[in-house]
């Protein structure tokens, strides 16, 4: 497990490209028969991928934890971006096909990451928070998932958004998730921007071809930078940093969220004309 501490805004200012990288770039996630973990302190969040190919991958609590088992004191959501796969959480099976996603909560002793098609292996994304009380496991599918539409062609941003775990969906105690897909001949991605300082955010972007780009924005709306980042690459956005993206082509990605409140909507926007 990697682990990434925070940073100060005010010496974020001073980074070059590679120590933004450094940083807040999680560069390889999905590796063959590997559970890839990252821990940041922001938030305590999570952020790991898991190819299982050969053999059952089983999530376990790594030193950096200090706990007995993974979800001893925390909670996880799993978006499937690849073939079919078998989640077993202490015993019980879920399946889950591309774009469908399980929450596990706090207390599950064993979870066992398997591909129900070797010659087209699962790819689980993860991201777990800190959990507070026991919340009963649930799967949703994609179409479970509330999708709304969103921007115009006008705008270069017409996207689909799929909720998964939130306040009006899978139940958690402070972990949020969905998936935003945007629409061929759509490259922008929230845009006004907007920052929510009692939330940091983690950000997956997956379904790019090999020589596709997001330039993903970031910083203090006064103090922007970027980072370019390639397919099944991951962002670690912190809580007073604008994160919008646009891309070589459309790309589909995953958002996640943890912190102080629970409010899918507690956001302060920050108009273009704002940005520098």
């Amino acid at each position: 497990m990697e682990v990434r501490h925070t940073t100060n805004p005010t010496d974020v200012k001073q980074y070059d490209t590679e120590r933004l990288r450094q940083e807040f770039l999680i560069e390889s996630l999905f590796e063959q028969d590997q559970i890839k973990m990252t821990y940041t302190h922001y938030d305590r969040m999570v952020v790991g991928g898991a190819v299982p190919v050969t053999k059952a991958l089983e999530l376990e609590a790594a030193a950096t934890l200090k706990t007995e088992y993974f979800l001893e004191r925390r909670e996880i959501g799993f978006l499937n971006i690849g073939g079919p796969a078998s989640i077993s959480v202490d015993g019980e099976t879920y399946e889950l096909s591309k774009l469908e996603v399980l929450y596990v909560g706090k207390g599950k002793r064993q979870v066992l990451l398997s591909s129900l098609d070797a010659a087209n292996p699962a790819k689980l994304y993860f991201c777990s928070a800190l959990a507070h009380k026991e919340i009963a496991t649930r799967k949703m599918t994609v179409e479970e998932a509330n999708p709304s539409n969103l921007g115009s062609q006008e705008t270069s941003n017409e996207r689909i958004l799929y909720k998964y775990i939130h306040a009006d969906g899978i139940q958690s105690c402070q972990l949020m998730l969905g998936v935003t897909s945007l629409k061929t001949g759509s490259v922008w991605n929230t845009m006004p921007s907007h920052v929510h300082d009692r939330r940091m955010e983690a950000y997956l972007y997956f379904d790019m071809n090999d020589d596709a780009r997001v330039f993903h924005m970031m910083g203090e709306p006064s103090q922007t930078r970027h980072l370019v980042v390639a397919n099944e690459q991951a962002i670690i956005s912190p809580p007073w940093s604008i994160h919008s993206g646009v891309g070589t082509s459309n790309y589909t990605f995953c958002w996640s969220m943890a912190g102080e409140n629970y409010t899918f909507t507690d956001m302060d926007a920050v108009p273009a004309s704002q940005l520098k």
